[in-house]
């Protein structure tokens, strides 16, 4: 079945919608028309059976239901305008008398009917509204009284109405889809100017925008929200773009100091002193390159996958002192005092390898950036249900303008004027990502030649 286009829908729901709502119309029309007929033809059966109780008498001992000349005075033998079919029968419901217009034909006594209730039945093969009543004298029943009106006129006046409600139904059907799919087409015009712009935009072309219409309706929203969209579509590709080609420049620069050393080291013949001096380089620029990988791949692998999440009870302390460990040649080549404050053992719910990750880079950034000498605090406690995990340092610290970029990857605040100190710029991205994943509070506070301080905010668990 072929799919309906969209204002094809909309016309089709609101002929739906409308077709029961005219079917229930035309149904009240004609049940009212023919309630109406009916209940006029009964009030008129009525009104004749109240005359005829009224036209029997006793003359002589004899009981005279109706006088001849009454019959001839009446239109009862009229056949072409409303007759009016009259018939008496005793009580053994024999015919007695009846009307002249019933000539050869009579009225049939039903059994299951109640007195003085109307209901349809036949007469030659026509349809008439009959009503049967029993007759008393003196509270003596002597027979019954049957009064027949036809239904044929009511019969033809109720099917052309049904036929002309039936012709009527599918033409204002018709009718109305048209003109609602007319007027759909032309409320749905903006959305297909809305679809032929964004099938203009491309990888190339993101800058396009759609022009927000000027009713602030349905459309206006829709148009907000795409153009919403592809702000933050192009912010990523734009982001994906500067992180390809800083991860290109950062992997690049390594290999090519690298090949340089090697190229210089074959051009002429060395002694062991100078090869060991180039060789010891080339093998840090590799570390750097390897740690640099690592931390691409790591950036790659949990970019907001929370799938890649695995919760299990990490014990804080333990990560803390396993990440000092870690450090603790730094340390102790620059002298660093290295304190470490918990009142008690500290646990939460979350992924033991990404929070040690978070706890590395940052624990590592401030043994890097202290001088000799200098002094690195790890603390944890507890506040309103929290564990606080803080980490200061005295080291160099960070211009208050780089605060928000440092979190940018392969950003580093002033690193022309500390050449010596070396890194890739990813560390506080991870540690920003991470925290996200994780729904960890992260702050960062630092002055320049003051120090560094980062607070994070864990769930305990429970």
């Amino acid at each position: 079945m072929t799919q309906l286009s969209f204002r094809n829908r909309i016309a089709l729901y609101y002929i739906i919608t409308t077709g029961l709502l005219i079917l229930v119309v035309f149904s009240a029309i004609y049940s009212t028309v023919k309630y109406t007929v009916y209940k006029r033809l009964d009030q008129n059966l009525m009104i004749e059976i109240e005359d005829h109780l009224r036209e029997i008498k006793v003359e002589n001992n004899v009981v005279i239901l109706m006088d001849a000349e009454e019959w001839e005075e009446r239109e009862h033998n009229s056949v072409d305008v409303n007759p009016v079919f009259v018939q008496f029968l005793d009580v053994n419901k024999k015919v007695i008398e009846k009307s002249p217009n019933l000539k050869n034909e009579v009225l049939v006594f039903n059994e299951n009917i109640d007195h003085f209730k109307t209901f349809d039945t036949k007469l030659l093969n026509s349809k008439v509204r009959q009503i049967q009543v029993s007759l008393y004298i003196k509270s003596k029943k002597i027979g019954y009284l049957i009064i027949a009106m036809p239904l044929t006129d009511l019969a033809k006046v109720l099917d052309n109405l049904f036929e002309t409600l039936l012709i009527a139904f599918p033409v204002i059907l018709v009718i109305l889809f048209l003109i609602a799919r007319f007027f759909a087409g032309r409320s749905i015009k903006p959305i297909n100017a809305i679809t032929d712009i964004s099938g203009m935009i491309t990888k190339d072309n993101l800058k396009t925008r759609i022009p927000l219409p000027k009713k602030r309706d349905e459309l206006y929203t829709l148009s907000e929200t795409i153009n919403s969209l592809l702000n933050r579509i192009e912010d990523a590709v734009e982001r994906e773009k500067q992180f390809t080609s800083d991860a290109s420049h950062e992997l690049r620069t390594p290999l090519t100091v690298i090949k340089g050393t090697l190229e210089v080291l074959v051009r002429k013949p060395r002694d062991n002193k100078e090869y060991e001096e180039k060789i010891n380089y080339c093998i840090n620029e590799v570390d750097h390159l390897n740690m640099l990988v690592d931390q691409l791949l790591m950036l790659a692998r949990f970019e907001n996958q929370r799938k890649n999440i695995l919760h299990e009870s990490v014990y804080l302390n333990a990560v803390i002192l396993d990440v000092v460990t870690l450090n603790s040649e730094k340390i102790n080549s620059k002298k660093i005092n290295m304190k470490f404050d918990a009142s008690e053992d500290f646990y939460i719910n979350s992924d033991n390898y990404l929070v040690a990750t978070i706890l590395r880079n940052i624990i590592s950034n401030a043994v890097k950036y202290t001088n000799e000498s200098g002094e690195v605090s790890v603390s944890l406690s507890k506040a309103n249900s929290k564990i606080i995990c803080k980490i200061s340092d005295n080291g160099i610290g960070i211009a208050q303008k780089d605060l928000e970029a440092v979190f940018n990857p392969f950003f580093r605040s002033n690193f022309a004027i500390h050449p010596d100190i070396k890194g890739t710029g990813l560390g506080l991205s991870i540690v920003k990502r991470f925290t996200e994943l994780l729904e960890i509070k992260f702050q960062i506070e630092s002055k320049i030649d003051i120090g560094t301080t980062v607070v994070l905010e864990f769930n305990e668990e429970k």
